[in-house]
């Protein structure tokens, strides 16, 4: 075999691999997997057992995946429609619908099992959950009604409860704010989205707030009814947690969320893609430097 067949051959044993790997949103399953790590080590008062929590992030980033990938078979010929999603590994003809459904049975498998047999039930079961309002139930109401948003954030909270679980916890007000955290952020982060790829929406035919309100006004509305929500709700963990940084967790957490709140009441008040664009900057910014602010205080 020729030194060129070689290099053409691991080419594109390269691609395929990288096409699998975007099939599961690793950005997505980035953001789950530090909610999963940071409610667990909330959960154990900062004191974690490294071994059990590699578990439940492992167990996770195969339910996730498998979620991500079936999420993409789901929506491949909407994704067709969409020049930010054309190029995906399905709408694009990369990967063959069968190849991303048989992955997506196999990673859920793995995923539950492992989950169930070395972290506990509870952690299996919060994790299949997530798994199924995530596929069978945000992703058809896509098109269906712009609730869609509130199904997909309670699916994108879950994992909150996956961690705590996986510590062997019990449910307290920290797991209710930390959960909240995560799902009141994910309204201002989803309309500046919805609102910055109306067109697209619009053109698949997703009912999102700014198709179904082509003026905007409610998908600002509802982005700054969710900041306004969230600021009080962050400030939780740090009043209900002894030794979560005293004054230092509060302050920065306000700061954040007023930032958040005010980047809000802009896009609200403009209805620009500039506007939008800050508010989706800002909320990138607000959830892993809130989770790591935690961390930290606990940790540290």
């Amino acid at each position: 075999m020729s030194t060129s067949t070689l290099t053409i051959e691991r080419t594109n044993w390269l691609t395929r691999v990288a096409d699998y790997v975007e099939l599961t949103k690793p950005r997505i399953g980035l953001l789950v997997l530090a909610t999963v790590a940071v409610s667990y080590g909330c959960a154990r008062w900062g004191q974690p057992d490294p071994l059990l929590m590699l578990h439940a992030l492992l167990g996770t980033l195969f339910v996730a995946s498998s979620a991500s990938a079936l999420n993409q078979w789901l929506e491949r010929q909407l994704d067709q429609r969409m020049p930010r999603t054309s190029n995906r590994p399905l709408p694009s003809g990369r990967l063959a619908p069968s190849q991303a459904v048989t992955f997506a049975v196999v990673t859920i498998i793995i995923g539950e099992v492992y989950l169930a047999f070395a972290v506990n039930g509870h952690a299996a079961a919060w994790g299949l959950l997530t798994w199924f309002l995530y596929v069978w139930i945000y992703t058809p109401l896509k098109t269906r009604t712009p609730l869609n948003t509130a199904v997909g954030a309670v699916a994108g909270a879950l994992p909150v409860l996956i961690g705590w679980s996986a510590a062997g916890a019990p449910y307290d007000l920290r797991a209710v704010s930390l959960f909240f955290v995560v799902f009141l952020w994910q309204f201002p982060h989803f309309m500046a989205i919805a609102w910055l790829y109306r067109r697209d929406y619009r053109e698949a035919e997703m009912q999102m707030l700014p198709v179904v309100d082509p003026s905007g006004r409610r998908a600002g509305l509802q982005a700054v009814c969710g900041a306004v929500a969230l600021l009080p709700v962050s400030l939780v963990p740090g009043v209900f947690t002894p030794g979560l940084g005293g004054p230092v967790y509060l302050i920065v957490a306000f700061a954040l969320g007023m930032s958040m709140l005010a980047f809000s009441v802009a896009f609200w008040n403009k209805m620009t893609d500039a506007a939008a664009r800050r508010l989706l900057r800002a909320s990138l910014v607000y959830l892993p430097t809130l989770l790591l602010l935690i961390l930290l205080v606990l940790w540290v």
